[in-house]
């Protein structure tokens, strides 16, 4: 349906790049278009608010998600200029800013895997949350406790105002602050489980992970890793866990999560450690 949309302003080798970086989250869309077709940015806008029904919004992905509070700069292209929406997934809702909170539709596989393997009574640390859809949706599908940490104040504030949302306060508690601080002085040998979704950053923050997780407990390590054969990404990634970690820790699994760019892949590692 979209490339038939750009047919009339794009070659199909332009309208298949575009594809490609194309989010449509609620009644949003955001692109991110190659130099070569930058000068088509507001046309390609127009014709997606006019040709994709349920969209109000059309952004231009201006720069990477970056920084502590992991946002992006985005530019209206087309009809209003606004970046909340609501999102839908397994049968959860969330308010979410594309533009000033950390949110990927493209995370949602490995969401529904983690809530699958999380069990009755157990207590999760969330270490990296964002607007709390690990988080929530863990707490929806099992009776469990998570600790949803963000350092982004917008995202807290999502994050709460989702768990009221799905009706399971209590459940998730929303924690606003630096994720090493709050485990040091909060959360010391808490989890049963800890999710650590910051890849390009994990190797900083793994003695955190440690010190919030029980012995015996599990780690969810994702990590950002160089391939050449995308079937060695999930064993490369193992490699480097065993490497960085300093504690006994049973590999459990690891995968691809998904592709980041040439040869270059989000991997997750699930570790049991014994302390």
């Amino acid at each position: 349906m979209l490339k038939k949309a750009l047919e009339s302003i794009l070659t199909s080798q332009e309208s298949g790049e575009l594809v490609s970086a194309f989010d449509q989250i609620g009644d949003i869309i955001i692109v991110r278009i190659p130099d070569s077709l930058l000068s088509k940015k507001k046309l390609i806008g127009e014709t997606l608010l006019k040709n994709v029904k349920i969209v109000k919004s059309v952004f231009y992905q201006a720069s990477p998600v970056e920084g502590d509070f992991r946002t992006r700069n985005l530019e209206i292209l087309a009809g209003e200029d606004r970046t909340e929406t609501e999102y839908k997934e397994f049968g959860c809702r969330f308010i979410v800013d594309v533009e000033n909170a950390f949110f990927s539709p493209r995370l949602s596989t490995e969401r529904e895997r983690i809530a699958n393997l999380i069990q009755d009574g157990e207590i999760m640390v969330n270490m990296f949350a964002g607007v709390g859809m690990f988080s929530i949706m863990a707490a929806k599908k099992k009776k469990c406790t998570v600790y949803s940490i963000d350092i982004n104040p917008i995202a807290s504030k999502l994050c709460k105002k989702n768990i009221e949302l799905n009706k399971i306060a209590g459940k998730v508690v929303s924690i606003n602050g630096d994720t090493s601080k709050i485990i040091e002085e909060q959360l010391q040998g808490k989890g049963d489980r800890t999710l650590m979704l910051l890849p390009e950053r994990s190797d900083e923050f793994l003695e955190s992970a440690i010190k919030t997780t029980k012995d015996g407990g599990i780690i969810h390590y994702y990590s950002h890793i160089h391939a050449d054969k995308k079937s060695d990404a999930g064993k490369l990634s193992e490699k480097h866990y065993l490497e960085v970690t300093p504690v006994k820790s049973e590999i459990l699994t690891s995968k691809i999560v998904r592709p980041v760019g040439p040869r270059y892949y989000q991997t997750v590692v699930d570790v049991k450690i014994s302390k």
